[in-house]
């Protein structure tokens, strides 16, 4: 759920190069599972390598809650900023753009292009806000698919994707079994348990007691950064692992720390942290951040049945990968999707690797994971 850390452009991993987004924009009214709706729909992409004739190679990815659809390459000559994939993502690559033809969006309900709580209602011309419809991983979904339809793409070769991208590519599975040809889903779950909850439940309340939120009406210019960096902070430790912070920062202190106030910052840990709460408030939306937690607390493919009956809708092939050290969504519960799927007769293969790396195991280079990757697509 956090962003891969930026790695220097290695010429001979087979870049996928300069890259720019581009908006796929409906007319229509799009309607979430609530029933609320809104009158047009905006969904920000990214595309590399080339669709083949048959349009048979598509490889969907969905990111995670705070990634977007800058999944490969870099944005500009000036950014230069890398994917938040781009170790994955390339020609010769595990998910090889020399062979894939490769999209990214951004999440419906993001604040990174596609339409959520600070797109400007074109019936309005005034932000959405909380008027924008209660959101569900479904409904980011159904945003997908009509996506897939603009650019011809009947049939998926697979979709991937990971925590947040992981419960989209399940879900992608069941309510679009004659589209997805195989699936790979990482780090995710059947649905979220009480810690899960309790953690978003605990950043939302970060936020909205933030006096600038201003019950979401706060100036995008003057966001209620104290409340989001705070849930950002508390959240970016779920995404780690003891083990992982311990060889990263043990008790190491900051030698800057002399003369400092009694409760500033003194360990390094603590002043990682900081700066990942400060950046994120830079880059995004706090009301999105609350919609966003929201959905995932919502999944459940326990409900309204079982976990069994939803399953049952499954038809293609998967992968579900699960790490040991993820105490945030913990094996067992990727392992539990896989038993289910076994248990009403599907394809499904389940892997656990074990990296020291914590939830965020997979968004970091691992040979392990490029070889699962690898030959699952072309199983």
């Amino acid at each position: 759920m956090n962003d891969s850390e930026q790695a220097p452009l290695i010429s001979g991993e087979g870049e996928v190069g300069f890259v720019e987004y581009q908006d796929f924009v409906s007319r229509e009214p799009f309607c979430f599972e609530s029933g609320g709706s809104i009158p047009e729909l905006t969904v920000r992409y990214e595309t590399y390598g080339r669709l083949n004739a048959a349009k048979d190679n598509a490889v969907l990815i969905c990111h995670a809650l705070s990634g977007n659809h800058h999944c490969a390459g870099v944005h500009s000559m000036e950014e230069r900023k890398q994917g938040w994939w781009n170790f994955m993502v390339g020609p010769g690559k595990p998910i090889d753009t020399s062979r894939y033809f490769v999209v990214c969006s951004n999440a419906l309900g993001g604040c990174s292009g596609s339409s959520g709580p600070d797109s400007i209602n074109p019936e309005t011309g005034v932000r959405y806000k909380l008027d924008f419809p209660k959101l569900t991983v479904r409904d980011m979904v159904s945003a997908q698919s009509l996506l897939l339809d603009s650019l011809g793409i009947d049939r998926l070769h697979a979709v991937i994707g990971g925590s947040m991208g992981g419960m989209q590519t399940l879900q992608w599975a069941i309510d679009f079994p004659d589209r997805v040809g195989r699936y790979i889903a990482l780090a995710c779950c059947a649905r979220h348990n009480a810690q899960a909850i309790a953690f978003n439940g605990t950043g939302r309340q970060a936020i909205v007691q933030d006096p600038v939120w201003d019950n979401g009406n706060y100036d995008p210019e003057q966001p209620p950064g104290h409340g989001l960096s705070v849930a950002r902070m508390m959240a970016h430790i779920t995404y780690l692992s003891d083990a992982g912070m311990e060889a990263k920062f043990g008790r190491k202190r900051r030698s800057s720390s002399a003369g400092k106030e009694h409760f500033d910052v003194e360990f390094e840990v603590e002043s990682y942290l900081r700066y990942q709460g400060q950046s994120f408030v830079t880059r995004f939306d706090a009301n999105a951040y609350l919609y966003l937690t929201k959905a995932l607390d919502r999944f459940d493919l326990h409900g309204p049945d079982s976990l069994d009956a939803t399953l049952s809708a499954v038809t293609a092939p998967g992968l579900v990968v699960g790490f040991t050290s993820d105490w945030l969504y913990p094996s067992q519960g990727n392992r539990e999707v896989a038993e289910a799927l076994l248990r009403v007769g599907k394809d499904a293969t389940y892997a656990e690797l074990a990296m020291d790396f914590g939830h965020d195991s997979f968004l970091l280079r691992s040979p392990e994971l490029y070889d699962l990757i690898r030959c699952f697509l072309v199983r």
